[in-house]
Formats: C-alpha cells, structure tokens, sequence
C-alpha cells in the first residue's frame, strides 16, 4: 500500500512537472481548454491543466518577412510584367492570427497578388516603373487593412523586382543609351560653350591691360619729355643768366675802372671788328667814324712807337 502511494505521488509530481511551461521572449502561447480558446499566455511560467488544456498555437510576436515569388501583372497599356513583392507584418493579436484565418500566408500571399493587380492594372507602364513609392504606400494601406480581422499588421510593402518582357527591356535600353549620349553633347557643347567665353573674357581682359600699360607708358614718356623740357629751359634760363652776370660783372668792372674815352672807342671798334667778321651781309657806320678812324691812326702810331723802342 505504501509502495502504491509513493508511485502515486512520484506521477503526480512527473505530471504536474511536465506540464510548466515557460513562455520565451517574443512569444505567445494560444491554450485551449476542452477545445475552446481559453487563454493567451505571454512572456513567464504557467502550469498547464493536464489532459484538460493544451497548447493550440505557439506564436511569434517579433516582425517576420515574407518574400513572395513573382506574380504576372498587366499594366493600363497591356503590357504583362512579372513584379515580386516583400512584405513585412508582425502578429499583433495571437488568438485572431490563430482563428481568424486558414493558412496566413496563403492568404497574404494572394491578398498581395490581387492587390498589385488591381494597383498596375491602373498605371501604364512608365508610370509603374516610376512609381515605386506610391505602388508600396497604397498596398501597405490595403494590406494592412484587410489582415487587421487576422490580428496581423503589415508595416512596409516593398517591389523587389519590376521585370517587363524582352523586348521592351530592350527598347527601353536604347532609350536609355540615347538619353546618356544626349546628356553627354549638351555637356559638351556647354563646356566649349564655357571654354570659348573664357578664352574672349581672357583676350578682352588681356587687351584691356595692354591698352592701359601703353597709356601709362605715353604718360610716362609725356612726363620724362615735360620734365627734359623743363630741365631744358633751366639751363638755357641759367646760361642766359650767366651771360647776363658775366655781362653786368664786366660793366661794373669797366665803371670801376672809369675807363677813358679812347678806350670806350677802341672797345667799339673791336666790337665793330668782330661785327664785320665776315659773316654780316649789312655794316652800319657811326656817324662820329672820321673820328674814330682818326683815333685809330693814334693808336696805331702809339702801338708802332712801342714796337720800335
């Protein structure tokens, strides 16, 4: 009887050991008891009922992504492209994710494809290769809205990948290579445009300076000639007043000497010598000439006088 009782106890205590549990991080335990959903357990130890309660879903509360493979799509202008999309939800309520629908992603996964189709069917084909953003913001909208019954919260949509048929690759290839060549001769034309404006502004400036380096070479010449002409007119003003000087100095000497009046007449016929020199076509005689002649017969009979002694 003790034996049986010891047993007892030792599965009772195996039992209720191995029904705690312990929920991690970043999970959530759905328990239904009897069938029906009793509880949601979060983050902690919990001691599950055996044989009455159990476990129906272990759910991740952390942001998951899915990445869906292409879906074919038909824009406004009937072209049919193949454009995969990823999406990035987190499970907000356990209980509606586990009840709400069959197969979650499944059902993402189509919701995804129908949405993008009727999103393209609208847009033409430029347009949807442009409009990344705008594809993205109205099916995380639409999206987010349609799985919130499922307790799911999509918070971004991304377009992975936009793939349009062959050929239109190929056209829009050589659209883009013309475009590049276009680009390249405007740029090219712009920089010889900008190299010729530089190259006058250069020959203009260089023009300017040598029009003003030869003005301020004619007024420095202006300026030496003004100043050789005035040195000029200095030393002919000195010399005249040199002249003029040695000319009053031998007149004050002549009137300090009081010479006589033979002498002031031998003076003027030397004066009336050198007039005659040859060079002068007109002579003007004085009036007085007998008597200066006569005063040059004394002076000639003096001067033979001290010759001859």
């Amino acid at each position: 009887m003790e034996i049986f009782i010891i047993v007892l106890i030792a599965l009772i205590v195996i039992l209720v050991v191995a029904n705690i549990k312990i929920v991690p991080q970043a999970k959530a335990y759905v328990i239904e008891r009897l069938g029906a959903y009793s509880a949601t357990w979060s983050t902690g130890l919990h001691v599950k009922i055996p044989l009455i309660e159990r476990i129906a879903n272990r759910v991740t509360l952390k942001e998951q992504v899915v990445d869906f493979p292409p879906q074919p799509v038909i824009t406004k202008d009937n072209v049919t492209m193949q454009i995969d999309t990823v999406v990035y939800y987190q499970i907000t309520d356990p209980k509606l994710y586990t009840y709400g629908v069959e197969l979650p992603m499944a059902a993402i996964e189509n919701l995804t494809a129908t949405t993008l189709r009727n999103i393209i069917g609208d847009m033409e084909l430029d347009e949807s290769l442009t409009s990344r953003d705008v594809i993205n913001t109205k099916m995380r909208s639409i999206l987010d809205e349609a799985t919130d019954p499922w307790g799911i919260k999509v918070n971004r949509v991304e377009l992975k990948n936009i793939i349009p048929p062959a050929g239109i690759r190929e056209a829009m290839e050589k659209q883009m290579k013309a475009e590049r060549e276009r680009r390249e001769s405007i740029l090219r034309a712009e920089g010889e445009k900008k190299s010729a404006i530089l190259v006058a502004e250069g020959e203009k400036e260089s023009r300017i300076l040598s029009a003003q380096a030869e003005k301020e070479s004619q007024i420095l010449k202006a300026e030496a000639d003004k100043e050789a002409a005035i040195r000029i007119a200095e030393g002919e003003a000195e010399a005249i007043r040199n002249v003029q000087q040695a000319t009053a100095d031998g007149i004050r000497m002549l009137n300090e000497a009081m010479p006589s009046e033979q002498v002031l007449t031998i003076k003027s016929l030397e004066a009336f010598e050198k007039a005659a020199d040859g060079r002068a076509t007109k002579i003007i005689l004085p009036s007085d000439i007998q008597g200066i002649a006569g005063l040059a017969v004394s002076l000639k009979e003096i001067l033979t006088d001290k010759d001859n002694k």
